[in-house]
């Protein structure tokens, strides 16, 4: 039966589902699969933002938590040095299964993917609990390596989501939407550590916090298991996201190979991708625990990752504004993050002069004298963190809609982007002087934008609805179906 006029107030067609065997409304853009309660809209399970607040959730309880922990510097530890071998595990593996995190999930499917991804955290959780009683520095550097699988296959699983989903007037948003979740986590993560740390001025955060974490990790390994399958997902537009058929290890490594071959810009991305997560160490271990108590560590924490909502929420409504023209958009975005990156890195140099290793910190809390001036630079690296990475997955996703190349791209992120964390875990383990931490995060991020600005300037379209997905045709095993997904032309 059909819906009766008078709340029918957006156009609508009628299209057969083959699948299911009826027919099925398509709405206008953004009303699509919704049904009404108590005169409300409410959005279907299967709807792409439905699917993408839960992966945002899932960040939250996974990622977030780790985020928010990570934050403390030394994973709330005293001393860095095992949390540094533990990170050196995490991001090796990593880099390794980054590249293959992709064929895993053409294989298993979203849902298990990202399963499998969300147990590794916490049991990273709980090495430290263990650390704070038996000093076992070995459980504490499996751990890591055993999330640095679990993250690999996570994360690939969540930008697959997050980026083929929406179409693409609307991938701004469901990049900040994801953004916003996942920091929410360590805002939230941080307010906790913060309440059970309030009276510890010194030493190691509380088993309370450790076993806080572990409880709410568990919990999002679960959540993933209500996720729908992608092929099950179809977007306002009435098209489906692509499913995928794993066509062989052999091939998806070609896969991998067709990928650099057919569009070779992204290796100018990889700079990028290589400080994305670089400057966390000396952020968090040379800054955030270097310089403050660990009441103030945990004070920190929470604006550092509120910060990054803010950001996030902001840049990717800018991102999305299509009242310019997606090549300007982009273009005004680069020279905003480049003359941010010198000026917040310039700024922090009033850290740097005073970090030594020679020597131990200064101990501030939040009640001293000029404290507030440092937290006020301490969440401009927030900010520019949360910007950069928006616009790294910003711009994977406007060189292509495919799906599994779509995979590719979120594999050698994260892949390459854990190479540089595991460089400067290794740097900062060993004692590197503080100062060339500082200079070569300073340095990566600054040429990362140069050497990406060919990819601004030349290779990103207004939409890619164009010859560069057309040629892809043949390789991509059905991207004429997500082509119609994404065609939506942005501004001129």
């Amino acid at each position: 039966m059909s819906a009766p006029k008078e709340e029918m107030d957006v156009e609508t067609t009628a299209t057969h589902d083959i699948d299911q065997g009826h027919t099925t409304v398509v709405e206008g853009m953004g009303s699509f699969h919704e049904k009404r309660f108590l005169g409300l809209r409410i959005p279907r399970y299967a709807a792409p933002m439905t699917q993408i607040v839960l992966v945002g959730f899932i960040m939250f309880l996974n990622p977030g938590m780790y985020n928010a922990l990570a934050g403390l510097g030394g994973a709330g530890q005293v001393d860095a040095t095992v949390q540094n071998f533990a990170g050196i595990g995490l991001h090796s593996a990593f880099a390794v299964f980054g590249l293959i995190a992709g064929t895993i999930h053409n294989v298993l499917g979203t849902r298990v993917t990202m399963a499998l991804g969300g147990i590794g955290y916490s049991v990273y959780s709980a090495s430290f609990l263990c650390y704070n009683h038996t000093k076992n520095r070995g459980f504490v550097i499996f751990s890591g390596t055993l999330l640095g699988v679990c993250a690999a296959f996570l994360w690939c699983a969540q930008g697959v989501v997050m980026m083929s989903y929406p179409t693409e007037n609307h991938k701004g948003r469901a990049i900040s939407i994801t953004w916003l979740l996942f920091n929410l986590g360590a805002v939230i993560g941080s307010a906790v550590t913060l309440a059970q740390n309030w009276n510890n001025k010194a030493g190691s955060v509380t088993d309370g916090t450790y076993a806080a974490f572990i409880v709410l990790e568990t919990l999002g390994a679960i959540l993933c298991l209500v996720l729908v399958p992608s092929d099950r997902v179809v977007r306002s537009d009435g098209s489906r996201v692509e499913k995928y058929r794993h066509p062989g290890i052999k091939e998806e490594f070609i896969g991998l190979y067709k990928t650099v071959v057919s569009d070779p810009w992204i290796i100018l991305l990889f700079p990028m991708f290589f400080a994305s997560n670089y400057f966390y160490t000396y952020q968090f271990n040379d800054v955030n625990s270097y310089w403050f108590s660990t009441r103030a560590r945990a004070f920190n924490n929470v604006f550092y990752w509120l910060m990054q909502i803010i950001a996030a929420a902001a840049f990717g409504a800018f991102l999305d504004w299509t009242r310019l023209s997606r090549r300007l958009r982009t273009g005004i975005a680069w020279a905003f993050m480049f003359v941010m990156v010198m000026a917040i890195w310039g700024g922090g140099y009033v850290f740097q002069i005073k970090t030594s290793r020679s020597h131990k910190g200064p101990g501030m809390d939040i009640f001293d004298h000029n404290y507030t001036w440092y937290l006020i630079l301490y969440m401009s690296y927030a900010f520019l963190d949360a910007i950069w990475q928006t616009f790294c997955y910003y711009t994977m996703g406007a060189m292509t809609n495919n799906p599994r190349k779509l995979a590719y791209y979120a594999g050698f992120y994260k892949s390459v982007q854990a190479v540089g964390a595991t460089v400067v875990s290794k740097l900062d383990g060993d004692k590197a002087p503080i100062s060339a931490i500082y200079a070569s995060s300073w340095g990566l991020m600054a040429a990362g934008l140069v050497c990406a600005l060919p990819v601004y300037v030349w290779r990103l379209h207004n939409t890619e609805v164009s010859a560069v997905e057309s040629s892809e045709e043949s390789d991509d095993g059905g991207a004429g179906e997500v082509r119609k997904a994404a065609a939506v032309e942005e501004g001129s």
